[in-house]
């Protein structure tokens, strides 16, 4: 099995991509303690000001700002030689100051979906050491991102997420009708990306597959049918490094199948989550007389409207432990969760010391 994973400059003993999680879900303590296990630890950028002690009301985007550079900053201290990087969400009101945000405090690469990344290279041209890497459904998705990127800023990826909307957790990139009624075919569109950018632009990037990825057999497998890399979140939410409050984990550990499904997410994304507690999260703003607090998405019908509920807050209440009116974002083997582990052991079994060796 291959052993490492390179993107842009920056090189990696394992290919895994710890996924980004919010809010604060995948902070510095998750993404650091990854890091220094030999893969790529992500922090989440979306709504760290929450529970960072710099937020007092009023002054969300400058918060939001300090505390991912704070985040950043930790997490080096846990990894000085690992490979950190920030997952930023393309919805996000605040996304472009985000993203100066990674690149000043020192973030290797940035992982971005939740819609097309389009300026991403704009906003980090001086910073060329940091590698962008967007997340895509389609092959579509990607041609548009390589010829806008080329054509504006003469840059294409250093490598590319293909995600797979039946699969993975929190906001996804397709319809929801589209979702569950099997035609995609995840490894054939990773095929298919690798493949596109090889013919079109004689460039061979890693293309990362993402969504479902739990185990050695799972990371095997989407070796075997062409990705150069996996990217991982639910599996890394019941780790004792893991940034959430012990009720989050504990949600993963109780759940059951059955109780993962889609929700539409005031971004105007479906998203996968445990989906119990919807009619809760929603009573909760109603009865709190809640409006737009933040203005944290670029379009939210929560902010237009009131339809739905706001979607931070209700991440940033499950993070801390409220998961009864808080929304639990997961992929669907999140009910495979048995027991709290280290991310160290997780490497482990993905990994095994006789294969550490040989490698």
């Amino acid at each position: 099995m291959t052993v490492s994973l390179s993107i842009g400059r920056h090189c990696v003993r394992f290919p895994v991509i710890q996924g980004g999680m919010g809010v604060r879900v995948s902070g510095h303590r998750l993404a650091g303690h990854v890091a220094k296990s030999g893969g790529i630890g992500l922090i989440a950028a979306a709504g760290l000001a929450l529970n960072s002690g710099l937020y007092n009301g009023k002054n969300f985007y400058a918060a939001d700002r300090e505390a991912l550079k704070i985040e950043i900053t930790k997490a080096r201290e846990i990894a000085p030689d690992g490979v950190i990087g920030v997952n930023c969400m393309v919805a996000v009101s605040n996304f472009n100051e985000a993203i100066l945000a990674s690149c000043e405090a020192g973030a290797q690469l940035i992982v971005s979906g939740a819609g097309l990344p389009l300026n991403l290279p704009g906003l980090t041209v001086d910073y060329p050491e940091v590698a962008l890497v967007p997340i895509v459904s389609s092959v579509k998705a990607a041609q548009l991102i390589a010829r806008k990127w080329h054509k504006s800023f003469d840059r294409l990826p250093d490598a590319v997420v293909v995600e797979d909307p039946e699969t993975a957790g929190g906001h996804l990139g397709e319809k929801p009708e589209n979702i569950g009624v099997g035609k995609y075919d995840q490894y054939q569109t990773v095929r298919d990306v690798k493949k596109y950018f090889k013919e079109q632009w004689n460039l061979d990037i890693p293309v990362i597959a993402a969504g479902g990825i739990w185990d050695r057999a799972d990371l095997q497998f989407a070796l075997a049918q062409g990705a150069d890399g996996v990217q991982m979140a639910s599996r890394f939410v019941c780790t004792e490094e893991c940034d959430a409050e012990d009720a989050f984990k504990q949600a993963y550990l109780q759940c059951k199948q059955e109780d993962i499904g889609l929700v539409m997410s005031p971004a105007g994304l479906p998203g996968r989550a445990l989906v119990g507690n919807i009619d809760a999260v929603r009573q909760h703003d109603l009865d709190m007389h809640l409006r737009c607090p933040l203005n944290c998405l670029k379009k939210c019908t929560y902010k237009e409207c009131q339809e739905r509920f706001c979607i931070v807050t209700a991440l940033d209440r499950a993070q801390k432990g409220d998961v009864q009116t808080g929304l639990v974002f997961c992929g669907t083997n999140a009910y495979k969760a048995e027991r709290i582990e280290t991310v160290s052991e997780i490497f482990e079994e993905l990994f095994p010391l006789a294969e550490r060796e040989a490698g």
